[in-house]
């Protein structure tokens, strides 16, 4: 093994690693292994901690995270009690297995990183390369991480697909208010209404494809629209209202009871009793021609605008797969051949639709996955706001401009309209998909609805696409900041201070996501006076006036889930 070094600024090194053999042979597993005191290290951020940013024992297997091309992120960032930035370490192979994670030490008081390379069986190689991204800089923890999204994307083979404009607004999903239970009639009355509250999309998720609603996937593989039978009629419905369609796809899977499992049942990685269905293995040429015109097809026939792609993780070698190019296959590594399979299918969907949307969801948001994805969404968190804003925010600390959407926010009818709007007001920061039944919600709620999906189209600029600061990670970001074109948007998601350091002052929002109604503003220095405006959650003015933001503290009442607006006064 080679391990050469580079300086690329103060506290920034990278390594180069290289492995080399004269003859093809399986890599050896090796790990990369080192220490640093536990100096004010809060936490360890990586991609799948979520709730629980703590730094964990080195004795406890959790501290590891296993990435791969269709699993996490090869990333792990140490962080500080004033969000600095520890240590962020990366490696530039998003591709293959790796065991990534830092742990504490109690005997000694240090942190140890680990590195595991090759930690599953690989195929054969004569050369081996990757590097090791270091950053001890002392700088916020979410720019080290904004660096490391740019260093992937700067890799050879990673560049990120282009962002088409749809895939950057609002979007009405069926899934938590219908499940597979869809109908078309029914579908075009509510994408009506969404368009009206400033819905450009609607995702079809699973349902639209069979008639059975045991929520498995024994029915899928054929990918007819059994349940919607005229889909090209339902899409032409949708575009006269000027609402695009994307479809749900379960990518690996052929169930049993699909009509072409005979074809493909031999050319799978595995059978999940669980699923009722086939996992198919994309190393196969006809496996991944097959996926790529049934997904051309749904575009040219039915006119369809993007493509839910789900469960593509399933795509990995167990200890039973023959990792060799034979018997049909023409890649040895499952993970080499669905990216080939991934690669191909966006290249022929953009000959057909250049601005096809795709979306993802967690785990499958690494680095690769941009390659193919130009919407990454939060994974399932049904009515957990908590939950939706963290997952969230770790997407947007990496994905760069790869449009980050939140899992679909549903809520019980009868909720208190100001409870039910935390769902909304937590994903703010990110592209909101909304799954409830738009006839049948109560008045005040659509009117929730429509206030904050108006203030969000309208403020995009900022919430989106301005600069992004994420607070307290250990607490799950009780502040989020967007800054941009002189103004500020502060998500406030507990009870603690909004710091003004003073950038961004003209014009600052602040929405007070959570449930009371004391929001204190504490100013680095003297900001003058500011007109104030403060609405609840469904847009009323509920006060305004005229106050002084000196140096110091200054408290405000702000209802629920409302938002008070300051603006200088001249």
């Amino acid at each position: 093994m080679d391990l050469r070094t580079s300086r690329i600024a103060e506290g920034l090194e990278v390594v180069a690693i290289r492995l080399k053999s004269s003859t093809p042979q399986p890599p050896p597993r090796f790990t990369l292994k080192w220490s640093l005191p536990s100096h004010d290290v809060v936490g360890q951020w990586a991609t799948g901690r979520h709730l629980n940013k703590t730094i964990r024992p080195d004795w406890s297997g959790g501290r590891l995270q296993t990435s791969m091309f269709a699993r996490e992120a090869p990333v792990s960032c140490l962080f500080g009690s004033a969000n600095q930035n520890v240590l962020t370490f990366a490696v530039s192979d998003a591709l293959d297995t790796l065991l990534v994670g830092s742990g504490i030490r109690e005997e000694d008081g240090l942190i140890y990183n680990d590195i595991t390379f090759f930690s599953e069986p690989h195929p054969s190689l004569t050369e081996y390369t990757a590097e090791l991204r270091l950053d001890r800089r002392s700088i916020p923890y979410w720019t080290a991480l904004k660096d490391v999204g740019e260093w992937w994307a700067r890799q050879p083979g990673y560049a990120p697909v282009p962002v088409p404009e749809p895939a950057r607004l609002p979007v009405y999903s069926t899934w938590y208010n219908y499940h597979q239970s869809v109908d078309a009639a029914v579908l075009l009355k509510e994408v009506a209404i969404a368009k009206r509250l400033g819905f450009d999309s609607i995702i079809v998720d699973d349902g639209w494809q069979t008639l059975d609603t045991a929520r498995g996937y024994a029915y899928t593989g054929d990918w007819q629209p059994e349940r919607m039978p005229d889909m090209k009629g339902f899409v032409d419905g949708c575009h006269k209202l000027g609402v695009k369609v994307v479809l749900w796809y379960a990518v690996p899977f052929v169930g049993k009871n699909a009509k072409v499992a005979a074809r493909f049942k031999d050319k799978s990685l595995r059978y999940e009793d669980r699923l009722g269905a086939y996992v198919l293995d994309p190393r196969h040429p006809d496996v991944r021609q097959y996926l790529m015109d049934v997904y051309r097809k749904a575009i040219q026939e039915w006119g369809i605008d993007g493509f839910k792609l789900d469960f593509i993780e399933r795509f990995v070698a167990d200890d039973k797969t023959v990792l060799e190019a034979t018997d049909g296959r023409d890649f040895a590594s499952v993970n080499e051949g669905t990216d080939r399979m991934m690669t191909d299918i966006l290249a022929e969907l953009r000959k057909v639709k250049p601005d096809v949307m795709i979306e993802f969801r967690q785990p499958y948001i690494g680095p690769l996955i941009r390659k193919y994805g130009n919407m990454f969404r939060a994974s399932d968190c049904p009515n957990s706001y908590l939950a939706n804003r963290v997952k969230t925010v770790d997407l947007r600390l990496l994905s760069g401009n790869t449009a980050v959407h939140a899992d679909m926010i549903m809520w019980h009818y009868g909720e208190r309209v100001e409870i039910a709007a935390l769902q909304l007001l937590n994903i703010l920061f990110s592209v909101p998909q909304v799954s409830v039944r738009l006839q049948e919600i109560p008045k005040d709620h659509f009117a929730m609805v429509q206030f904050y999906t108006s203030y969000w189209r309208d403020n995009r600029p900022v919430l989106l696409d301005g600069e992004f600061e994420a607070l307290a990670p250990a607490a799950n970001y009780p502040v989020l900041v967007g800054r941009g074109g002189g103004k500020q948007i502060v998500g406030l998601f507990g009870d603690v201070f909004v710091n003004l350091d003073g950038r961004a002052t003209e014009r600052i929002d602040v929405i007070n996501g959570k449930n009371s109604e004391t929001v204190v503003l504490s100013a680095a220095r003297d900001l003058r006076a500011y007109r104030y405006t403060i609405r609840d959650c469904q847009g009323k003015v509920v006060g305004s006036g005229q106050a002084s933001l000196g140096k110091g503290a200054r408290d405000f009442r702000v209802p629920v889930s409302g938002l008070l607006t300051l603006e200088r006064a001249q």
